[in-house]
């Protein structure tokens, strides 16, 4: 075998988590030999696709006390290391570094381009600048710890010998991937998708594709699980921000039944209407416009395509006048507005834009140092961890946060 090549910090794993921790360190002490293992040829490939190409780099909050709350898992790491690398700082860096960052309404924070391009070549620029190593293409198949170095065993035959070891693969669904560190003792919280869209294909919404509704109130049958905000309707089934935090509180108990369940939707949760309010409102039109349609009335602000769909679903013809709406009719589209159930068979991810629930229990890494506590000099950053958050923004602060941790560590550490 090859004499193994000699660094301070190996970085395993070529994300937003990984390059940033990288980066850090390799500022921190200029004269170590830094170098990030990637096993594809790409670099920030989820920082390329997120925000659907835009990258939503962190969110607007910026009440320390709160922000943890956003995080269904992870959330004792997260009140710790926002004292440390908060939204604030995040803004900061990128803005000292030439990238402006713009809040959108929901909070989301993307830079002013437009562009995930911005914030890819400004990392990489960093990289280069503090002569970060990369070797793409390049798989870890092992990892010992032999007295105060890592032995990293690579494809190809390579190996590198390391002071320090950062662990930032990303969302492992593939656990076999860190099946070295068991030796090591560390136990691994078993994965689970997060942040995915509902399948409804059997459903009549379906033929919808487009219409968005901003308010209605999800919950999912037989669970603690409910949200409020803007529902999209796909091809097959339902997205938007609300099903996207369902998914991820719900991420566990979601997969524990293999994506088959019942969600209940008011439609006009935003308009704030019951069903007794709308009982007597319906009453109230059969006197005051008896001969209008039902279908050309503007009741509500809901799209004309859905209320159409809606009036169909309660067997309620387009001819339909309020006279003519029988009590039987009525209660059901009362029914499909306020509480319709949709049953969901499946879920769709958005191909490299997945979250993952699960990874390196934090329970054995010092949340201030992302630091093993079983192993000196084996750090973790990003979503290896497990540690996750709804959707925008919240999971790229975490990996900026972790990163950054990691690398004050490393940087600090006697082993080197």
């Amino acid at each position: 075998m090859a004499t193994p090549l000699q660094y301070q910090v190996a970085v395993i794993g070529g994300g937003a988590a990984g390059i940033f921790a990288a980066i850090t360190v390799a500022r921190l002490q200029p004269t170590w030999k830094v170098v990030v293992i990637e096993k594809t040829g790409k670099l920030l490939s989820k920082v390329k696709v997120s925000g659907g190409g835009r990258c939503n780099v962190t969110h607007a909050c910026f009440d320390k006390k709160s922000f943890p709350s956003f995080y269904p898992r992870g959330y004792s790491l997260v009140k710790k290391a926002v004292h440390h690398f908060f939204t604030t700082d995040t803004i900061q860096w990128f803005q000292e570094r030439g990238v402006e960052l713009k809040t959108e309404s929901d909070g989301r924070m993307f830079p002013v381009t437009d562009t995930s391009q911005s914030v890819i070549d400004v990392l990489l620029k960093e990289a280069s600048r503090y002569q970060v190593e990369f070797k793409l293409h390049t798989a870890v198949e092992n990892v010992n710890k032999e007295n105060n170095y890592f032995l990293l065993q690579l494809s190809k035959g390579e190996s590198i010998q390391a002071n320090n070891c950062c662990v930032a693969i990303g969302g492992m669904l593939n656990e076999r991937a860190l099946q070295w560190l068991k030796p090591m003792g560390h136990s691994l919280v078993s994965p689970a998708p997060s942040l995915f869209t509902f399948n409804a294909p059997a459903n009549g919404l379906v033929k919808l594709m487009g219409v968005s509704v901003p308010i209605v109130r999800v919950r999912i049958q037989g669970s603690k699980f409910e949200e409020t905000g803007p529902v999209l309707i796909t091809h097959w089934g339902l997205s938007g921000p609300a099903i996207l935090k369902l998914s991820a509180w719900g991420a566990r108990w979601l997969h524990e039944r293999k994506y088959h369940f019942t969600v209940h939707l008011n439609w006009l949760e935003g308009e704030g209407w019951n069903s007794a309010k709308l009982s007597a409102h319906f009453d109230a039109q059969r006197v005051a416009q008896p001969t209008k349609q039902l279908l050309t009335s503007n009741l509500f602000q809901l799209p004309k395509r859905l209320w159409a769909h809606l009036l169909s679903e309660a067997e309620i013809d387009e001819t339909c006048r309020f006279a003519t709406l029988s009590a039987r009719q009525k209660n059901k589209l009362i029914k499909l507005l306020t509480d319709q159930e949709i049953a969901v068979s499946g879920k769709t991810t958005f191909k490299e834009e997945f979250v993952t629930a699960g990874g390196v229990d934090c329970s054995q890494v010092d949340l201030l140092r992302m630091e093993s506590k079983l192993v000196a000099g084996l750090f973790f950053a990003g979503e290896v961890l497990d540690v996750d958050g709804i959707t925008g923004g919240f999971n790229f602060q975490h990996a900026w946060s972790s990163g950054f941790l990691a690398a004050m560590a490393m940087a600090e550490s006697s082993n080197h």
